[in-house]
């Protein structure tokens, strides 16, 4: 379907991409995945625009191939005051209705080769979109989503996370011959992650997905493209399957570049040996000798196995270092309510103490983010911060950042929001889904920066690692108020009604154990890393059967 052979391209300050090649075939579900600012964005958009890029090497496709895509950004047709069936049907009836005009036009126009060409093309655009079907297809797809008895709601009542599942299903309805989705994921909750999880693999077309969330990627993608230091890795199977090879061969190429290295250490000990006899004594033998053995160390050198790229690509984050008071009452909430057209959260009532984290949970659309913004704005008189608190706000809007930010990516908006956070000396800190957009070791990163500081955590999350990592307790949104569970009580609920218990104990043991990996692999540790490795692959297998 798609074709790129020896891609290269750069921005003046960043080279992308050297020669890269990889397929798309026709059906392959496919996973974009890369750290954070490596160009998985602009990539996708040199597929979909090729002409708006100066770029070296060959995008080949078909002239017919139709693209889809979806932004990691929303649009703003939520607020239309129109129901969900009229909205994904929008395309379909916008067809009908044009060519009922051109049909009207051809019963009393005389130039009809023109409107026949105009009739013919939308009647091949809607057989190509399956309109016949429309109606029964969108109800298909509702149901696929879990969402069928949305079908009549209005968009201004849905919850972002409903908004975005309803971007992709308008989309895949359109049946492209390719469909691009830029982070899908984003700000899901666990019901519509399950949704979206869904609606992938039901899906008959191509797909380019350029995701970070891990149960999508080991549940839905039969193909990985993984963009690291301008080059891209190509593997058909599953991310699960890929991870594993990858460390495979990263221990294998390090093990004979430790080899390598080993034979240099002791050729070139040999030489020095030589060097000091030779001018000692005047020998031509020994000469000749040590010009040889000076000559096959050159050669060791040249052909030496370069060891693999074994970074974790984690960045550093140190959170502020503060003092705090356990015992100390760095905020509370006292009869909080929220509305907008109906209730969204009435009579909330908790404590934060000073060194506590905890994660607020629930639903899209439940009024999460707006208690945590009317938190940092701090002019509501249910809301209290502690005399002498500093606060630190994380926002998962990135249009609050600077001009400049607006040009990262999603996930490098998010490290820079996170740099600032770090650079002040805040001891309260609110943050608002901190691990999206982030790639796999950044989240790492960000929840061993949590763990370790001694202030106060207020987060929405929907990232179950995160939450469970991270938080003392949860302040789970329910029936329009908030109580507090315990973080055992959390996973069972979630185990119970949104994924099974033993995925994920079985994923979060494997993430332990390829971080272990990558580190015995930084450090040389090479006997660690193959005992790991095979630990990771009974861990592996048991995933594959589950």
């Amino acid at each position: 379907m798609i074709q790129v052979e020896k891609l290269s391209y750069e921005f003046p300050e960043k080279e992308l991409y050297k020669d890269v090649s990889f397929t798309l075939e026709d059906g392959q579900h496919c996973a974009f995945i890369g750290s954070n600012g490596t160009g998985k964005t602009t990539l996708a958009d040199m597929l979909m625009n090729p002409e708006n890029y100066l770029y070296d090497g060959e995008i080949i496709r078909d002239e017919s191939c139709r693209i889809g895509y979806v932004s990691q950004f929303s649009r703003d047709a939520k607020n239309q005051e129109i129901t969900v069936f009229k909205f994904l049907s929008e395309v379909f009836v916008k067809n009908q209705a044009e060519t009922t005009k051109v049909c009207e036009e051809m019963a009393s126009s005389e130039n009809l080769d023109v409107l026949f060409e105009t009739y013919q093309k939308l009647l091949d655009e809607f057989q190509a979109m399956d309109g016949d079907n429309y109606e029964s297809n969108i109800r298909k797809q509702l149901k696929t989503a879990g969402m069928s008895k949305r079908e009549n709601t209005l968009l201004s009542q849905l919850s972002g996370g409903e908004y975005k599942l309803l971007q992709v299903m308008k989309e895949m309805l359109l049946q492209p011959n390719l469909l691009i989705m830029d982070e899908p994921d984003v700000f899901l909750d666990f019901e519509n992650l399950n949704g979206l999880c869904a609606l992938i693999n039901s899906h008959k077309g191509t797909l380019l997905v350029i995701t970070h969330n891990r149960y999508l990627l080991n549940h839905c993608f039969d193909k990985i493209l993984h963009l690291e230091n301008t080059d891209i890795q190509e593997f058909d199977g599953s991310y699960i399957e890929y991870n594993f090879a990858l460390l495979q061969k990263k221990i294998e190429l390090q093990e004979l570049a430790k080899k390598d290295q080993d034979e240099i250490a002791r050729n070139e000990e040999i030489v020095n040996r030589m060097r000091t006899a030779a001018t000692n004594a005047s020998i031509a033998a020994l000469g000749r000798t040590l010009h040889a053995r000076g000559t096959h160390l050159a050669r060791l050198r040249a052909r030496q196995i370069k060891e693999p790229f074994v970074d974790i690509c984690r960045p550093e984050i140190t959170l502020p270092v503060v003092e705090s008071d356990p015992d100390k009452v760095a905020l509370s909430i006292w009869g909080y309510e929220v509305a907008f057209d109906e209730l969204l959260l009435s009579d909330v009532c908790f404590e934060l103490h000073g060194n506590e984290k905890v994660a607020i949970v629930g639903a899209n659309g439940t009024g999460k983010t707006t208690l945590l913004r009317d938190i940092y704005k701090n002019n509501h008189p249910s809301i209290t911060i502690a005399e002498g608190v500093k606060v630190g706000f994380l926002s998962q809007v990135y249009g609050d950042d600077t001009d400049h930010a607006s040009k990262l990516s999603g996930g490098e908006q998010n490290l820079l929001q996170i740099e600032k956070i770090c650079q002040s000396d805040a001891d309260l800190l609110l943050l608002d889904e901190p691990t999206s957009h982030l790639d796999t070791y950044a989240q790492v990163a960000l929840e061993k920066a949590i763990a370790e500081y001694q202030g106060a955590v207020l987060m929405v999350s929907h990232d179950f690692y995160n939450i469970v990592n991270c938080a003392d307790y949860i302040l789970y949104v329910d029936d329009k108020s908030i109580r507090r569970m315990r973080i055992r009580s959390f996973r069972k609920m979630i185990y119970e009604n949104h994924f099974d218990k033993d995925y994920l104990e079985l994923e979060q043991k494997k993430k332990e154990l390829e971080i272990r990996i990558e580190l015995a692999l930084k450090s040389s540790d090479i006997k660690t890393a193959k005992s790991l490795c095979e630990q990771l692959g009974e861990v592996v297998e048991k995933m594959q059967i589950a």
